[in-house]
């Protein structure tokens, strides 16, 4: 039980700084003006890869708190912490300790999915989703 419990506060803690910390200061400031940084790493079409990592922060923090869709949404975020360690990988450490810290904790959770106190021990979504949720 204390161990469903600590899971819980770091995935509850993670997600929710993830979300308010990241994906609302880019959604307030505007999306476009991320995508320009995006841009600036050569990715093709940054407007949409700027709104697909606003929104693996935004939705995807508040549903890895949540403990629902945790897997899936563990696994959006993992791939927006490779890209934020890749866009830090000259500088230093300091830089890239918190995509690593928060890379930990999204493969963390994508191992063990949202644990006893996540909605998904608690509500069973159909179809796709309901296989995503495993």
């Amino acid at each position: 039980m204390n161990n469903s419990i600590g899971w819980a506060l770091i995935r509850v803690t993670a997600g929710f700084f993830f979300m308010y910390g990241h994906g609302l200061p880019k959604l307030q400031r505007g999306v476009e003006k991320f995508a320009v940084g995006v841009g600036e790493m050569g990715f093709p079409f940054p407007l949409f890869f700027a709104w697909c990592a606003t929104l693996s922060e935004l939705v995807g923090g508040a549903l890895i708190a949540l403990g629902l869709l945790t897997r899936p949404m563990a696994a959006l975020a993992s791939v927006t912490m490779l890209v934020a360690l890749y866009r830090h990988l000259g500088d230093p450490f300091r830089s890239m300790e918190l995509a690593l810290v928060y890379l930990s904790i999204f493969v963390g959770a994508m191992i063990m999915g949202s644990g006893r106190y996540g909605l998904d021990a608690k509500v069973k979504l159909p179809g796709i989703l309901g296989r995503l949720q495993r």
